[in-house]
């Protein structure tokens, strides 16, 4: 196998999103778009412990152009959307909101949460459409944890959790534009696993608990993530003597190598694209959560 090392790493940057909820992003604004294609941002959200009445969320805000993926690990989230849908995301849960043509959403921690408290962590994560799927209908795909194929090598050190893309001889459940690998792994002290990967895609990889995961005999920490060189597998390993176990996704996608033009919540491959999201949205084309 041709194995992929390292070409590049960052630490994720601190930020506050929505109405004031911390996020740890590795990207963008640290790596060139064309090296993360298709993939636009990748939001750690939390692990935060909230005091009751502390919670925030996102509140109603629009989307064009792409695709977003909740991921929730601890807490709830509760969704509603300018086309009348709505609905939770709870632990292991997986929302892929295909936002197209155009929604105005809004996801907010449970009421529970909100009243009583408690401990939010997720990931949202953006990918980029196709010029030739970026007006289409929205659509969502809502996957609860126990639907997600789950795979682990036989002598129980890794794990897998199979969002999208195959590992171990399972495949995802959820139907992507551009062929997707979104994978969330967990590996023990002393193991090591080798994951195929197609040639040609972007891959990268992002720590968020434990450190001492070593790729190419090179060292990523939680809050890191490495761009990983092109080739047909990545091979992952945890020291022996590593604290403790770490986890990560592994994520890997087709580049779709158009023009990206960004405006907050709109992504577009033109800039009069991007005028006419802002227009269609101000103008209510987009409709409103009631």
């Amino acid at each position: 196998m041709n194995l992929r090392g390292i070409l590049m790493k960052v630490r994720a940057v601190e930020l506050m999103e929505g109405g004031g909820f911390k996020v740890r992003r590795p990207f963008p604004g640290q790596i060139p778009d064309r090296i993360v294609d298709p993939f636009l941002l990748i939001d750690e959200m939390g692990p935060t412990e909230y005091e009751p009445g502390e919670a925030v969320g996102a509140p109603d805000h629009p989307h064009r152009g792409f695709e977003t993926v909740t991921y929730m690990l601890d807490g709830v989230f509760e969704h509603k959307d300018s086309a009348g849908n709505s609905g939770r995301i709870a632990p292991g849960d997986v929302q892929w909101m295909t936002a197209g043509s155009g929604v105005v959403h809004s996801e907010m921690p449970s009421s529970l949460i909100m009243e009583k408290g408690g401990r939010v962590h997720g990931f949202q994560i953006w990918i980029n459409l196709p010029a030739k799927n970026k007006m289409d209908p929205p659509r969502y795909q809502e996957v609860p944890d126990e639907s997600i194929p789950t795979a682990t090598t036989e002598d129980g050190r890794v794990s897998v959790k199979i969002i999208a893309g195959e590992a171990m001889g399972k495949k995802a459940v959820i139907d992507t534009h551009t062929p997707i690998t979104f994978q969330h792994w967990i590996i023990n002290p002393g193991s090591s696993y080798t994951q195929e990967l197609k040639i040609g895609v972007n891959a990268m990889l992002y720590v968020f608990q434990g450190n001492g995961l070593r790729i190419d005999g090179l060292k990523v920490d939680d809050g890191e993530m490495v761009i990983l060189h092109d080739g047909d597998a990545v091979k992952f390993s945890l020291d022996p003597d590593a604290e403790n176990y770490v986890e990560f996704l592994l994520l890997a996608g087709e580049p779709i190598k158009e023009p990206v033009v960004r405006h907050g919540p709109f992504v577009m491959n033109k800039p009069e694209e991007i005028k006419q999201a802002i227009l269609d949205f101000q103008s209510g084309k987009m409709g409103k959560i009631e």
